[in-house]
């Protein structure tokens, strides 16, 4: 079974049909960059962009980068243009899309979603926690395996910031650090992170897993096991596509 899935970040746009029985993707994945600022209408281009480049016509799921209530209503947008905040999203992408049925799902939740199910967190019980280091941090916790959705860690304080100004992949860019400074910075966010839910694995996700080698050697101190996300840099788009196919079932 496929189902077409796209990854809303800060940075670009992306998406392919995704193969569910595989927790893959179907075709090489198309990618256009979000637009800045990154308003609704800008962002439902780039949208309708991905998924015509496909002739896709059957059910889409997407990721949003912001807490999203009810599967519809965006309520923050770190990362994108403040506009969305109160943005019916859902509505919006299925006008865009000319009337195809839409899920829309936090980025991070569908990241979990899809390692949890296919990738790192496949069978692990007890407390699992995915973080995607990316324009920000994304975050998305386990229980058991079930989701606890929309708990948005990246803007727990650290030294006075929110995380995600001080150790995402964005803030390394920004600031020119090396990976060891870097990863000081993310090793303070962990220790932050399981005093608060002593999770007993962290997944490591984001466009980062792919060089996890480079960083996770100078993380120490950590009582919960840490790998990188299995699934890496697609896991957002699997995740949506899983979550559409929930919703058109």
């Amino acid at each position: 079974m496929q189902i077409f899935g796209v990854d809303i970040g800060g940075s670009g746009i992306k998406g392919a049909p995704v193969d569910l029985d595989k927790g893959d993707l179907a075709q090489e994945r198309c990618k256009v960059l979000t637009p800045h600022p990154a308003t609704p209408d800008g962002v439902a281009d780039g949208v309708k962009q991905v998924v015509d480049h496909f002739g896709w016509s059957g059910p889409v799921g997407l990721t949003f980068p912001g807490v999203i209530s009810d599967g519809t209503h965006i309520r923050t947008a770190a990362n994108v243009d403040k506009s969305w905040i109160d943005t019916d999203a859902r509505t919006l992408f299925s006008e865009r899309l000319g009337g195809l049925p839409v899920t829309v799902v936090n980025d991070a939740d569908a990241a979990g979603v899809a390692e949890v199910e296919f990738g790192a967190g496949r069978g692990r019980k007890g407390v699992v926690l995915l973080l995607t280091f990316g324009t920000g941090i994304g975050s998305a916790l386990f229980v058991d395996g079930e989701l606890v959705p929309n708990t948005e860690l990246g803007h727990l304080e650290l030294a006075g910031h929110d995380a995600e100004k001080k150790a995402s992949s964005k803030a390394k860019e920004d600031e020119e650090l090396s990976w060891e400074h870097w990863a000081h910075r993310v090793n303070k966010y962990l220790a932050h992170v399981e005093m608060l839910f002593t999770p007993n694995l962290f997944i490591i996700g984001g466009g980062v897993s792919r060089k996890a080698d480079k960083f996770l050697p100078y993380i120490k101190g950590i009582k919960a096991e840490i790998v990188p996300a299995q699934l890496q840099n697609n896991a957002g788009i699997v995740g949506a596509a899983m979550r559409a196919a929930h919703h058109a079932s």
